[in-house]
């Protein structure tokens, strides 16, 4: 008997921590994009802001860039909506202190910094979009 509960607590605390780092994911994503995006805008436009081939070059491949941390945020978003859990019981209050509160808890957690990651990498691309020159 000892010996399932110890195994129970090994897969609870397992769980918990894979939660814990799916709600670090989708921000770093977006931090990681954020990065990129301005430092490859930045290092182009100050080394062949002249050459309209590099910054278009730039603007393509930031694109792709944008398009997978969107996809990135799009599935750690699915997965968290998947752990919360909430249309089988529609149950969007985690109050007690129980392991299926605190496991629901952290996928809805999850889940909302991803809508704001996924929102964050949006307005990061918007400049590749618009601007066409480094002036």
């Amino acid at each position: 008997m000892a010996k399932n509960r110890e195994n129970e607590e090994v897969r609870t605390f397992a769980e918990e921590a894979d939660s814990l780092w799916l709600i670090t994911f989708a921000c770093s994503i977006w931090a990681i994009h954020f990065v990129v995006c301005y430092g490859a805008a930045a290092f182009v436009c100050a080394k062949w802001s002249s050459n309209p081939a590099v910054i278009t070059n730039m603007r393509v491949g930031l694109g792709i860039i944008s398009v997978l941390a969107l996809c990135a945020v799009s599935y750690i978003g699915w997965r968290s909506w998947v752990q919360w859990d909430f249309l089988d019981d529609y149950d969007y209050e985690h109050d007690l202190a129980k392991e299926e509160h605190r496991h629901e808890f952290l996928g809805h957690a999850s889940f909302l910094l991803s809508v704001i990651s996924f929102i964050g990498v949006i307005y990061v691309s918007l400049p590749i979009l618009f601007l066409e020159t480094c002036q």
